[in-house]
């Protein structure tokens, strides 16, 4: 690592994770909860967006789960509850799949009667907080790992981990997280991870990422 170091950065809680509309996502929750099948979910079991060839989407309950480009089976988003899946991308998802990350429950109900609650109950603000949070992730996520350098994406995605429920972050080791959401090599990641923890950048145990001490803006 260089060893001349910019400035240290102040803003480790400054994604847009931290902005999550939980009073929204909530009041969703409970309007569409009653015309849904509630399922329990293993750890790494997966689930589609098309059942029988009808369009649902789910309500996440409890639990975490990760959302999963098919082909490459690379990470665009994760979310713990509470949360609501299937509804942003309305007009195209058969390239999607989503994961539990640990033990979770998910309500499904079909896209049209999830439509039909929202617009009978008013629901549009809510819906569009929502919406906008969502694209907001994904956004960040793909203008992250497409505009930086090796460790700017290492950065930004420790930054990410470390706001992650204990369930994610706890039971997935820093570099494998990394891996999963970018194009970066496992030893390019290994090595950057190595070197701030030498210099107590960061805290790592087994390599589970416990804290971030002020990660350097350049590398």
């Amino acid at each position: 690592m260089n060893t001349r170091i910019a400035p240290v950065l102040g803003d480790e809680q400054s994604t847009v994770l931290g902005l999550k509309p939980y009073n929204h996502i909530e009041k969703i929750i409970d309007n569409v909860l009653p015309f849904t099948e509630r399922l329990i979910l293993a750890k790494g079991e997966i689930i589609h967006y098309f059942n029988n060839e009808i369009r649902q989407c789910f309500l996440l309950i409890h639990g975490s789960v990760a959302l999963h480009r098919r082909g490459d089976g690379i990470v665009l988003n994760s979310e713990s509850s509470p949360f609501i899946l299937g509804v942003s991308s309305q007009l195209s998802s058969e390239h999607l799949y989503v994961r539990a990350v640990e033990t979770s429950e998910v309500a499904s109900v079909s896209l049209e009667c999830f439509n039909r609650v929202i617009a009978e109950h008013n629901l549009w603000e809510h819906f569009s907080n929502l919406l906008i949070y969502t694209a907001s992730r994904v956004y960040e996520h793909c203008a992250q790992i497409s505009q930086m350098s090796a460790y700017d994406i290492i950065r930004f995605q420790l930054v990410e981990l470390m706001q992650e429920p204990d369930a994610i972050r706890q039971n997935i080791t820093a570099a494998a997280y990394i891996k999963s959401r970018t194009y970066l090599s496992r030893s390019g990641i290994m090595r950057i991870l190595a070197e701030l923890r030498t210099g107590k950048y960061i805290t790592m145990e087994r390599g589970v990422l416990l804290d971030i001490h002020h990660l350097p803006r350049k590398y």
